[in-house]
């Protein structure tokens, strides 16, 4: 009888190998059974059933492999491949937040920074950070995104990830409270089928300070979430979602699977699977997908 859930363990590859013992160790925690390897020394599916109230938990499981700079996700055994992505664009896809870099290059950048703190850690309303923070650019010349762009680099995996799920038929979508100007870039240079972000305002080369109404923040991430199911027809338990800002919370929550990856403590607390250690790929061995499965 295939048991109804899966806990995947996925190493950092470039810091540390992925042991028998430490396989074991978390097999016996969750009294698991069969052991699948997805990626020798880096990633491995064991079959366990429902995680007894009382018994271990994720929390335990993280504790005792924490040392080892591994990852650990849970997953329900069926429907794990998912037909739709919807991704976060910074920190998340790219390495760098982009409109915290375009403020350094208009010299308001600890001022934007410091505003982009708290907008991603849910202290105050995404739209109305995002507003203050576009404001205090205004001016400033259009060479400026370029020159972000130049520097913008993808995090590891992430071409990986796409390519592979669109290898096996999901839809790939790229949904930001960025802006279009480097979602378009980004989406190209990473493969995804499409992208939504916010407009951001331009006039005779120059930022105006203003962003197109409406913003695109928390609610309209995860009505993307759903608008982008419903157009394949897919159950929401069909789709995964991976961001790391309180603005990606609520598709994150809504999401078959939600993973945050590298993300601000509001999203760690509030999501079950999280990415803290590994690369992008990590998404993909948690929806069982070897590494030979993988398209580069």
């Amino acid at each position: 009888m295939t048991l109804p859930y899966t806990l995947t363990l996925v190493a950092r590859r470039d810091a540390v190998t992925l042991t028998a013992p430490m396989i074991e160790a978390a097999r016996e925690l969750v009294a698991g059974q069969a052991v699948v390897a997805l990626s020798p020394g880096e990633a491995a599916d064991i079959a366990c059933p429902a995680l007894s109230p009382g018994g271990p938990d994720l929390a335990a499981i993280r504790a005792h492999l924490a040392p080892h700079a591994v990852d650990v996700l849970l997953t329900r055994s069926r429907g794990r491949r998912k037909g739709l992505l919807v991704a976060d664009m910074d920190s998340t896809i790219v390495a760098s937040e982009t409109l915290d870099e375009l403020a350094h290059r208009a010299g308001v950048g600890e001022q934007v920074a410091a505003i982009t703190r708290r907008g991603m850690d849910g202290e105050i309303d995404f739209a109305g950070a995002l507003r203050a923070r576009v404001a205090l650019l205004r001016g400033l010349d259009e060479a400026a995104l370029e020159a972000t762009w130049a520097e913008t680099r993808l995090n590891p995996g992430a071409r990986t990830l796409v390519a592979t799920m669109r290898a096996h038929n999901a839809l790939t979508a790229l949904v930001s409270g960025g802006f279009t100007w480097f979602s378009g870039r980004v989406a190209a240079l990473c493969g995804f089928d499409v992208h939504h972000a916010n407009l951001l305002g331009l006039a005779a080369g120059r930022l105006t300070g203003s962003v197109a109404e409406p913003v695109l923040g928390r609610e309209a991430k995860r009505d993307s979430l759903r608008s982008l199911a419903a157009s394949r027809t897919l159950r929401l338990g069909a789709t995964l979602a991976i961001g790391d800002g309180a603005n990606d919370l609520d598709m994150l929550r809504e999401a078959g699977l939600g993973i945050a990856y590298r993300a601000r403590p509001v999203v760690a607390d509030g999501v079950a699977n999280r990415i803290e250690h590994a690369d992008l790929r990590a998404a993909l061995f948690a929806q069982g997908y070897p590494a030979t499965a993988f398209v580069e």
